[in-house]
């Protein structure tokens, strides 16, 4: 396992947008923010508030062009994410970072902007399971993980399984003591009231109610699955039309 010394500086970039889904930020971001010498830096695009999905201000710290080389590089997801699937200075600085950063880090569909920005070729990935048929259309191997490790890159599955991520990934960097420190910090100890986390365990109106819910978002990201796979010349190795 690669780790980092404690006295080793650290610079992590989390990729934030509009429509973030401001958990997928913020729950990985209270595990960094604790690693020794570490420097978290929140990143978009442009200078300026944005909201997130569900109306929250967010301020990024950082536009692409004033961030060097990161260590860790975190991207978010939530609806916005369709927006930066042909975004290319988007997924041009994602693929700049890729090349030296020590991980990659996406939290529920941030692994589909990574896969649109070509990364997930032959890798075994996860997302939030609504999303979860797409990863194909990247080239990606799906797996129904919530935290999946392949070589240096980390995905975590839908929204919360952000923070189990970076906990892994806090391991990775500094080593299994000092992130479970961090995991009793932040008094993660996740104890919900119901069994319908999953959808192995959710009663099936409940399933059926937020399928529904997603439906429009889930037809939108199936057009531009296509489209990406297409544009990036993958091949149809799951006989997905």
């Amino acid at each position: 396992m690669q780790q980092t010394r404690p006295s080793t500086q650290l610079y992590i970039g989390s990729l934030i947008f509009p429509r973030v889904d401001q958990i997928d930020f913020t729950g990985p971001f209270e595990v960094f923010s604790r690693i020794p010498n570490a420097i978290c830096l929140t990143i978009a695009k442009e200078q300026g508030p944005l909201r997130d999905t569900r109306g929250l201000i967010l301020t990024p710290e950082k536009t692409f062009a004033e961030v060097g080389q990161l260590d860790l590089l975190h991207v978010a997801g939530g609806p916005g994410q369709e927006a930066l699937m042909d975004d290319e200075e988007t997924l041009s600085f994602i693929r700049r970072q890729s090349v030296n950063a020590k991980y990659i880090f996406s939290v529920c569909t941030g692994a589909l902007i990574l896969g649109a920005a070509g990364l997930l070729r032959s890798k075994r990935v996860t997302t939030h399971w609504a999303a979860f048929q797409l990863l194909s259309y990247f080239g990606a191997i799906p797996v129904d993980e919530r935290v999946v490790l392949e070589g240096n890159l980390v995905s975590a599955a839908g929204v919360t399984a952000g923070i189990d991520g970076a906990l892994r990934v806090a391991e990775l960097l500094c080593g299994t003591q000092k992130a479970q420190e961090i995991q009793l910090d932040i008094q993660y100890a996740p104890d919900p009231p119901f069994n319908s986390g999953s959808v192995a365990t959710a009663p099936p109106e409940v399933v059926s109610a937020v399928l529904a819910d997603y439906q429009a978002l889930t037809d939108a990201r199936l057009v531009t699955a296509r489209r990406i796979r297409a544009k990036l010349g993958i091949e149809d190795k799951f006989n997905l039309e």
